[in-house]
């Protein structure tokens, strides 16, 4: 077993297989550029390397850094993680020249389904069904609109040498495959070194399922079950689950067998997912093979109990899988949620900045639920625009999936990020959609559930009420303590309190009761109209941002903050602020004037911290809905912003190169 392995990765997978290699008694070396610096894989591993300045082409992305570093440090073996060389041919061949073992597959496996564009070529003559596409290399916009043309609309444009979502665009006419080729390309260069795309058939109304697959250096290989990824938004997976609502065990033996016929066919020999496309009726396309441990491996790892980085690395030692096929069983549910660096209220524009507070969910398991959280970043770090905006992978396991995806929303309501703007917002009231716990998904589904984009949830029904008994239990554990203070102080008259309130969720107001005999730590919270009564308890104490606790029985995570003359409350995907009165105190405040926020329809916000990389306008210049204004890259994603009405440009207030930060003025209309 190999003594010392450097990890060619960054951010959550480093620290991820820092882990796995501690428990083998394994040593790590870590590299990282000048960006990452502070960042935790550096601090956890046992040795750090420096490969560079921040942008991943010029670390990362670097061979001749990385076996450096391994040279340096005495790395006998290189973990690649995901992402940047993890599926590069030319990055094992390297190492093996260099006497170090690539922790993956073997080359001839990597260049034969490793390259999108190969793979397919290497299906179709071995007789697996995929999806009707060019799989050759598209030279010019105009060749990618002729071949889509002859294909038939809708298409998808995929970088070759592409995953998670970078280089991927789905065009409905000429126009937007012409449009899109360039984006594509250039993504593509960006994120991979790799600009060629390939264009295939878009499936209307599709299911992304991955068959995970593990094979060792002496013809072994097992498939351990499926992971269904179809909750996504612009190509890239955002919530995954295993196994999938979808299959049933013939289809899923079906897709297994199939899956480990074409590992078998390049003679596979470590973790890799074959991904299909399934239609409705548990049709299924071969799309492609990523020769790579897949960002969502976790959910895999808590149905089947295998540690697949473990795996991973005893394979690329030579020992043979101790594993058989009918070892492998699949117990309860996972669910995993990514949760990014992104404002889910701007069409999910990428932040970045500073976290100010970082309190994740406690992990562990009781009552037979396990929560899990995959990270790399810590209270205090920065989250930088040079890299993948996610943050960390939630997960939850459970006996079934509707506790799993219940034992979920709560580990979100309790996921504290401040600092930024992020998407547990978004992620939350997701666990609350009706389609959603159904099992009813495509790869549409955020499309078509939020056509225009997630605006925040109002505070309705039993989470109104939850949230408005939360903000008077804890005025209420304020108010305690304002009789404790006054007590001490010796003065003659306490303060008095009223245990008639009204809390006031935004406008929304509820006039309440509280009987306080009910015990140590619990309350009783009455609402007048209505007659609902909920009974409270909890050790919560002020200066917590989660308020954990039953109420009624159930067990709910509720974030409260303090804010002037109340509280910031935070459930169930809702936000809302709390303000707790007596009733003439809610006379008064009702006749107070709401503040209206600045006009901005005159002016191009800045929508995201990024680098203006083009302006497509002039001053003078007359535009129409939808022309382009600019285009922002942010964490390797480039954004063209377009005109939402037609307008003409007053001034431009950045030039091509500027970095602006979130809601800076790009330009100004008449």
């Amino acid at each position: 077993m190999f003594k010392k392995i450097l990890i060619a990765n960054r951010g959550e997978i480093a620290c991820r297989v820092i882990k796995t290699a501690r428990k083998m008694g394994i040593k790590t070396v870590a590299v990282y550029s000048d960006a990452d610096k502070d960042a935790l894989h550096v601090d956890m591993a046992d040795e750090a390397v420096n490969i560079g300045a921040p942008p991943a082409s010029e670390s990362y992305l670097v061979i001749d850094k990385i076996i450096d570093a391994c040279k340096k440090t005495g790395a006998e073996a290189v973990h690649p993680g995901y992402g940047f060389l993890s599926e590069r041919a030319a990055f094992a061949e390297a190492l093996k020249a260099n006497g170090i073992t690539f922790i993956g597959p073997n080359v001839g496996a990597i260049e034969a389904m490793g390259d999108k564009i190969e793979s397919k070529k290497f299906a179709n003559a071995a007789k697996v069904s995929t999806v009707p596409g060019y799989l050759g290399v598209i030279e010019t916009p105009e060749e990618a609109v002729k071949i889509a043309d002859g294909i038939g609309y809708p298409v998808i444009l995929k970088a070759s040498a592409g995953g998670g979502g970078k280089g991927m665009r789905i065009a409905h006419s000429r126009d937007e495959v012409a449009e899109s080729f360039a984006r594509s390309k250039s993504e593509a260069k960006s994120s991979f070194g790799d600009d060629r795309v390939f264009v295939e058939k878009f499936i209307v109304n599709p299911r992304h399922i991955e068959i995970q697959v593990l094979g060792d250096k002496h013809g072994n290989c097992i498939y351990l079950g499926e992971r269904e990824c179809s909750i996504q938004r612009r190509n890239q997976k955002v919530i995954e689950e295993a196994p999938s609502p979808l299959l049933d065990e013939a289809t899923r033996k079906k897709m297994g067998e199939q899956a480990v016929a074409l590992a078998k066919a390049v003679n596979y020999d470590s973790a890799g997912t074959v991904e299909f496309v399934a239609g409705q009726d548990k049709s299924f396309f071969f799309l492609e093979m990523n020769t790579r441990l897949q960002v969502e491996h976790p959910v895999t790892e808590l149905i089947t109990g295998i540690d697949l980085v473990e795996q991973m690395i005893r394979v690329a030692a030579g020992e043979e899988l101790t594993i058989k096929q009918s070892d492998v069983k699949l117990n309860g549910w996972a669910i995993e949620s990514r949760i990014y660096a992104e404002d889910p209220t701007r069409n999910f524009l990428p932040s970045t900045g500073r976290l100010v507070k970082y309190r994740p969910p406690k992990e562990g398991k009781w009552d037979a639920i396990t929560v899990r959280n995959d990270t790399g970043v810590f209270e205090g770090g920065e989250i930088s625009i040079y890299y993948d905006p996610m943050i960390a992978k939630l997960v939850t396991h459970a006996g079934d999936r509707l506790v799993a995806i219940d034992a979920q929303a709560r580990a979100l309501d309790a996921f504290v990020i401040d600092g930024i703007r992020h998407n547990i917002p978004f992620l939350s009231s997701l666990m609350q959609h009706k389609r959603w716990r159904s099992g009813n998904l495509s790869t549409g589904f955020i499309a078509e559930e939020y056509p225009d984009g997630f605006a925040p949830l109002t505070a309705e029904g039993e989470v109104a009420h939850r949230m408005a008994a939360v903000a008077a239990y804890v005025d209420n554990i304020y108010n305690q303590r304002k009789r404790r203070i006054s007590g001490q102080l010796k003065v003659q008259k306490p303060v008095k309190f009223h245990d008639d309130r009204t809390v006031a969720l935004g406008k929304v107001q509820y006039q309440i009761e509280l009987d306080e005999s009910e015990g140590e730590g619990a309350l009783l919270v009455r609402f007048v109209e209505g007659g609902q009564a909920h009974r409270l308890e909890t050790n919560w104490i002020p200066g917590d941002p989660v308020w954990n606790g039953l109420i009624n029985g159930v067990g709910h995570s509720v974030q409260v903050r303090d804010i002037l003359n109340g509280f910031l409350i935070s459930h169930a995907g809702v936000t809302v602020e709390a303000r707790t009165f007596t009733r003439r105190e809610a006379e008064i405040y009702n006749l107070m004037p709401e503040r209206k926020p600045a006009d901005t329809s005159k002016t191009l916000l800045c929508p995201m911290p990024g680098l203006v990389k083009a302006l497509y306008v002039n001053v003078g210049q007359e535009l129409k809905v939808g022309d382009p204004l600019a285009m922002v890259e942010a964490m390797k994603m480039e954004n063209v912003l377009r005109a939402e009405r037609d307008v003409t440009v007053k001034a431009l207030k950045c030039k091509e190169g500027d970095s602006l930060a979130v809601d800076a003025v790009i330009m100004e209309f008449a």
